[in-house]
């Protein structure tokens, strides 16, 4: 049998979503937590791996387990077993043509910035800060030229192991709640550290160090150098993911928090 979880996590923890030796991931905390329920080692797939510090409200896994359980033991159960910044949000059993990652056909992401003069003690983690005011209205212009499908070379780590630098973006918005900036960004997938790097040049825009043709030049560029800094860990979140209608698969509000 084949089951698919969505799962949600504080990423401040862990070192990235993907097992690693000798540090702490959301994958090995999920796949202990699994295996007790199963009673038999347990091996899960990800919609899409997210890096240090990098949140989600929305991943999407998939697992197989001849086992027989109650939903209530893939939630509830595998909560009891799961520290408590990881959780599992809803189950259903999938057939077997359906797979976490290559059956997406979308992955959306939000980064969230605290756009305030004075820091939040509330607000320390789980989301980015920028004392120096943001024009949301210049950066989700310049956010325009990012849509379609383009080579994003100016927007990847130069770690990144991606085959190819061309993506496609649904969209990339920018809007403002009280002090927020919300960065939303859906495209077919993400390059190392895309949507951060992305971030990083908005931001440089927003402050109006750069106009918006800026980051059209830096696009074109296609060289890392030119664009603005990576942005912090700990306002990305992975919020969503699309997939055929035919799996059925649960959508639930992108949040994070108090966002819609």
């Amino acid at each position: 049998m084949r089951y698919a979880l969505g799962i949600e996590y504080d990423g401040s923890n862990y070192y990235g979503w993907q097992r690693q030796k000798n540090v702490i991931s959301v994958q090995e905390s999920l796949e202990k937590a699994l295996s007790k329920i199963a009673n038999e080692p347990i091996e899960v797939v990800c919609a899409g791996r997210t890096d240090t510090g990098v949140n989600a409200t929305n991943q999407v896994i998939h697992f197989e387990t001849d086992k027989v359980r109650k939903d209530v033991a893939w939630t509830l159960g595998v909560n009891t077993n799961l520290p408590k910044d990881i959780a599992v949000s809803w189950v259903k059993e999938v057939n077997d043509d359906f797979h976490a990652r290559f059956s997406a056909t979308a992955r959306r992401y939000r980064y969230i910035i605290n756009n305030n003069r004075l820091r939040s003690a509330i607000l320390s983690s789980g989301i980015s800060f920028c004392h120096f005011p943001l024009n949301e209205n210049l950066m989700h212009q310049a956010a325009q030229y990012l849509v379609g499908q383009h080579d994003f070379t100016s927007f990847r780590t130069v770690h990144c192991q991606s085959h190819s630098p061309t993506r496609t973006l649904h969209h990339c918005n920018v809007s403002r709640q009280g002090e927020f900036i919300i960065i939303d960004v859906k495209g077919n997938a993400f390059l190392h550290h895309m949507v951060r790097n992305i971030a990083g040049s908005l931001m440089k825009v927003g402050q109006e160090l750069k106009p918006v043709s800026w980051l059209k030049e830096v696009l074109e560029a296609k060289n890392r150098c030119v664009a603005g800094i990576t942005a912090p860990s700990a306002g990305l979140y992975f919020v969503d993911v699309d997939y055929p209608e035919e799996f059925g698969i649960p959508k639930r509000n992108p949040g994070p928090l108090f966002l819609l």
